[in-house]
């Protein structure tokens, strides 16, 4: 629709504020009470829990992470290490892997999680030169690594 004036189109507004009432309501459908029923009580549950939501995916993902260090730091206890010298030595030696992966490789793969650990533990006895250098790897430790000269 067009409208050449003002007071026209200020005054047309109803289906706009219908559709936008609707989209609140269908919002606050699952709220017990009033507040899923009356407008004016809607926009204000469904704001509040809009901001609740925005907070939990903040906190979710904080969580993880937390999860994703216990159990790095479990498996790495396995293997004698402690967490922050596994994870310094492993930044130390290029090996790109976050937290993430680290933990799906702890549960998973334990086999590749004791090569990590073993390449942190060479790095950190031995220095970056001695555990990858001239391409022979301590004992234990598979990787893909090749030296190009």
């Amino acid at each position: 629709m067009v409208f050449l004036t003002l007071s026209n189109w200020i005054r047309s507004r109803g289906a706009d504020r219908y559709w936008r009432v609707q989209e609140v309501l269908k919002n606050a459908r699952h709220f017990r009470g009033r507040k899923n029923r009356c407008f004016s009580l809607a926009v204000r549950s469904v704001r509040r829990a809009f901001v609740y939501a925005t907070k939990a995916r903040k906190a979710k993902k904080r969580g993880m992470r937390q999860l994703w260090i216990s159990r790095i730091a479990a498996a790495s206890r396995e293997h004698g290490m402690k967490y922050p010298v596994l994870i310094h030595n492993l930044v130390k030696s290029n090996v790109q892997v976050n937290r993430r992966v680290l933990c799906d490789l702890a549960i998973t793969e334990p086999r590749s999680f004791l090569a990590l650990a073993a390449l942190a533990r060479a790095r950190q006895q031995e220095g970056f030169r001695a555990a990858l250098g001239d391409g022979k790897e301590p004992a234990g430790v598979f990787s893909r690594f090749v030296q190009s000269h």
